[in-house]
């Protein structure tokens, strides 16, 4: 008589995971909120292609007629929700995105711990690269109509990059970033010495200090940090950004182009001016 061995049933494992998701936050009249949101992805065409879009109705409070047609129109433009935050709001069917409750605002001081570890700033960033979507030249974030734009930061996963961590909260890159890559660095400033390419980006929740010619986007104190800047030898970026305001290069004057500048919040604006 044969017996079969006994099958092991594999267990099926279950991790918990946070991962940063833009969030757009409607405001009535909302063919005015469109239109301006229109403006804004003409200066970056593909920008919200294949990422995570959260879509909070806590100011509009639209019905669940109006919620579908404004998920339709925000397909109609290339951006797929995800999910929504809606407190108190009526059911919503199968066919729309899930309600989320419990979101955290990502600043510095919440979701982010200050305190770290020497070592872990290289652990903790993520640098990746990056499929060019046309030529992207603006950052996403709370979009609100305004002359000044808000942008918002981005995470990848990991891959080789000469990187290292002169003290916790630095991260120092001694290799050009190259086109197509994203340097994202959650707990303190950046610093390049060597250049940024077109096409390329760089986010920090502290400053940026880049050594070359920058010719990528830079975004500085992503997650709250209003006395952060934006340091570089010569300014030849496709976009400045500082706490999510940011300016484009279409938008710079041309006397702050080729030139070495610095990008800060004076008085709630984004100012870019050269220094020597």
């Amino acid at each position: 008589m044969t017996f079969a061995a006994p099958l092991e049933a594999k267990s099926i494992r279950f991790r918990a995971r946070s991962f940063v998701a833009f969030t757009l936050t409607p405001e009535a009249p909302l063919d005015v909120w469109l239109e301006s949101l229109d403006r804004w992805v003409g200066n970056s065409p593909g920008y919200f292609a294949g990422r995570p879009v959260v879509l909070d109705l806590n100011v509009l409070k639209p019905d669940v007629v109006a919620i579908e047609a404004l998920v339709d129109l925000l397909g109609q433009r290339g951006i797929r929700i995800y999910a929504m935050e809606l407190d108190g709001g009526a059911e919503l069917g199968t066919h729309l995105p899930p309600v989320l409750v419990g979101a955290k605002e990502a600043t510095t001081d919440g979701l982010l711990q200050p305190s770290r570890k020497a070592g872990r700033a290289e652990e903790d960033t993520a640098v990746s690269d990056m499929k060019a979507a046309g030529d992207v030249k603006a950052e996403a974030g709370d979009l609100k109509a305004g002359d000044l734009k808000p942008a918002s930061d981005a995470k990848a996963q990991p891959k080789d990059a000469k990187i290292a961590a002169p003290d916790a909260g630095t991260l120092m890159i001694r290799s050009p970033i190259r086109s197509g890559q994203l340097i994202f660095h959650p707990h303190g400033d950046v610093i390049v010495l060597g250049s940024v390419a077109s096409g390329s980006e760089i986010v920090a929740t502290g400053s940026i200090h880049v050594y070359g010619t920058l010719r990528g986007r830079a975004s500085a104190g992503a997650q709250g940090n209003t006395a952060a800047r934006v340091f570089c030898r010569r300014n030849e970026a496709e976009l400045l950004s500082v706490d999510g305001w940011y300016c484009t290069a279409e938008e710079m004057d041309p006397s702050v182009r080729g030139k070495p500048v610095q990008a800060f919040l004076e008085n709630g604006m984004l100012r870019i001016a050269p220094f020597s």
